[in-house]
């Protein structure tokens, strides 16, 4: 696995190690998605037991990546991160196939890079679809807690992508030429830092703009490139990380900012999955 880390979360010990915000953090930035999402969503997807079952289905991409299953791993591994600087100056493909492909030219391993835009674009869509067999029918509760699958799934890693060191080759620490590393096990660091610092979903949601993106593939990208330059920023707090139980004022800032933008960014892609779905065509063979 790519993001070793050392500390390993309470609901993980011995299967996996933690990777992306600690399992409370996505919890955390997930209950204010749902509470920052305009009047617009439905209110099935608004409510409590909404935002307690998709900040609970938020933990799950994680808790795949379970040692003994394999397979399983092996699949999701890729899902949490983008290596941006390795496809140099190559445009990010607009989809997985096409991504692979560039792997390709450039001989390099997929795996090696990540697959997490096309994670965020194809969980956005898939909650789309869900939303659309929602519109028709209405009152099927397993198709609203099908969307709430879906959500917790997008919800988890639309917000890895908000982490910046998830979007580059220096993700638990600066690589040195001669291959050492300085500040290892940052990521570690970082990753706990929502939880530590203990941010309130309430506060994260209140006065949030959310709107869909017009076009996913390209907000997508321009996120990417938004949190990749902000890992020197990351770097800058290095020693500042050494100390989240008594968090700095400029720690706890660029924090709570990363937080916000995770929860701003989540709630526009649920918000933007359901204007999807006006639009949908579902197959006439389809029958709930």
């Amino acid at each position: 696995m790519k993001r070793f880390s050392q500390v390993f979360i309470l609901f993980f010990i011995a299967t996996t190690p933690a990777l992306a915000w600690w399992g409370g953090g996505h919890d955390i930035l997930t209950q204010a998605s749902i509470k920052a999402v305009p009047d617009e969503l439905p209110k099935f997807f608004r409510t409590s037991s909404a935002k307690e079952m998709i900040a609970h289905i938020a933990y799950d991409p994680d808790v795949s990546k379970n040692r003994d299953m394999p397979n399983a791993r092996a699949a999701e591994y890729g899902e949490h991160y983008f290596d941006l600087e390795l496809i140099k100056d190559n445009p990010v493909p607009s989809d997985r196939n096409a991504f692979i492909k560039l792997c390709a030219e450039l001989e390099l391993e997929p795996m090696k890079v990540g697959f997490l835009p096309y994670a965020v674009a194809e969980w956005t869509e898939r909650l789309a679809i869900a939303f659309a067999e929602y519109r028709k029918w209405p009152d099927k509760p397993i198709i609203q807690y099908k969307c709430y699958v879906y959500a917790g799934f997008l919800a988890h890693y639309a917000q890895d992508m908000c982490q910046p060191l998830h979007l580059t080759v220096h993700f638990d620490g600066i690589v040195q030429q001669d291959g050492t590393k300085l500040h290892n096990g940052i990521h570690e660091k970082v990753d706990s830092s929502i939880e530590m610092i203990k941010l309130n979903p309430i506060e994260l949601a209140k006065d949030q703009q959310v709107k869909p993106v017009e076009e996913l593939i390209p907000a997508i990208v321009q996120q990417i490139k938004n949190g990749h330059s902000l890992v020197d920023r990351v770097y800058n707090l290095v020693n500042e990380y050494q100390k989240l139980n008594q968090p700095s004022q400029d720690l706890m800032d660029f924090t709570n900012e990363r937080s916000r933008e995770a929860v701003r960014w989540t709630a526009s892609l649920y918000l933007t999955a359901w204007k999807m779905s006006e639009n949908i065509r579902l197959p006439g063979w389809l029958e709930r």
